[in-house]
């Protein structure tokens, strides 16, 4: 009787091609370099706008007559941004070529921070309801009644400022805070339109199970769909608040004083209020980059969120 002995099964022996295939895919492709190329001169002209207000800001009135193309700033100083916040007396600011006008920053960025609060919470809250609804509920009309409001979004804003402030002036809000925020404070289309999309995205299986331990329709609302859709409601909220801080036109027309003047309009009446000579640059565009700065960092630091949330809504 023979015996079989079976030889181990040998890997076959690695050549100098496999170990430089991925090397291969590594190395960088012509395609590749000018994707980046093209990218980084967008972003190149995207910020650059930023560094000329901040250029402009840190320069004076007389270094931008005698130099205006230079790229650093002309005979560098703060006085621009002591100006819009108000820390420069009248004769100083006349002196260093400044409209000499008197600016309450911190008064209108009060105001704007209550404005844009308020529309952003009341908005994102109420928006998320009727978004749950449209989504989860079953009621007749619910189709129609959610094609009105995608009509909505094809109406341009332009068309309402006439009827919300006839109704404004009834109500006596002109010339407030609420006044200014009441249009938008309830709702949109589209922040009811983007919600929706995110909440037809959850399983109902979720929602089943917590109505079969006992939760009703709002428990489960606030306990259970609310934190599944953070990221879409973070978004929502950050778009919003950017939306109404940058906001012009309305307060404009609701706005009549002091006590109800918001940042950017604050920013418009300090441009008007300029010698005959020249308007006070860089004056302006330091309260223009003061003004910025919060919603930048807003947005910086909420832009993968808003990236990722906005995919995804894309795609249902």
């Amino acid at each position: 009787m023979t015996t079989r002995t079976l030889s181990p099964v040998t890997s076959p022996p690695t050549t100098p091609v496999d170990v430089a295939a991925p090397r291969r895919r590594r190395r960088t492709s012509i395609g590749r370099v000018l994707a980046w190329t093209v990218l980084s001169l967008v972003t190149l002209v995207t910020l650059f706008p930023f560094y000329w207000m901040l250029r402009t800001a840190l320069s004076t009135n007389a270094g931008l007559v005698t130099d205006p193309t230079s790229l650093l700033p002309v005979n560098p100083t703060l006085d621009g941004f002591r100006r819009a916040l108000g820390m420069t007396p009248r004769e100083e600011a006349l002196a260093a070529g400044g409209s000499g006008a008197t600016m309450d920053f911190w008064r209108y960025l009060g105001n704007s921070v209550v404005v844009a609060t308020m529309v952003t919470v009341c908005q994102v809250f109420f928006s998320a309801l009727a978004a749950y609804a449209f989504s989860r509920m079953r009621w007749p009309g619910r189709q129609v009644v959610f094609g009105a409001f995608l009509i909505g979004l094809m109406i341009p804003g332009i068309f309402t400022l006439l009827p919300n402030f006839i109704l404004l002036r009834d109500l006596g809000l002109l010339d407030t805070l609420p006044g200014i925020a009441l249009p938008t404070m309830l709702m949109t289309p589209f922040a009811v339109f983007f919600l929706r999309q995110f909440f037809m995205g959850i399983p109902t299986e979720i929602e089943e199970a917590a109505m079969i331990d006992g939760a009703g329709r709002l428990r489960t609302f606030f306990r259970i769909i609310l934190p599944m859709a953070a990221p879409a409601v973070t978004t929502l909220a950050v778009l919003t608040y950017i939306t109404s801080w940058n906001d012009y036109l309305w307060p404009l027309l609701v706005s009549q004083t002091d006590r109800s003047r918001v940042l950017t309009l604050a920013l418009g009446i300090f441009r008007s209020q300029t010698p005959a000579s020249a308007p006070d640059w860089p004056g302006l565009m330091a309260a223009t980059l003061l003004a910025a700065l919060p919603m930048l960092a807003l947005f910086l630091f909420f832009a993968r969120k808003i990236v990722n949330s906005v995919g995804f809504t894309g795609i249902k």
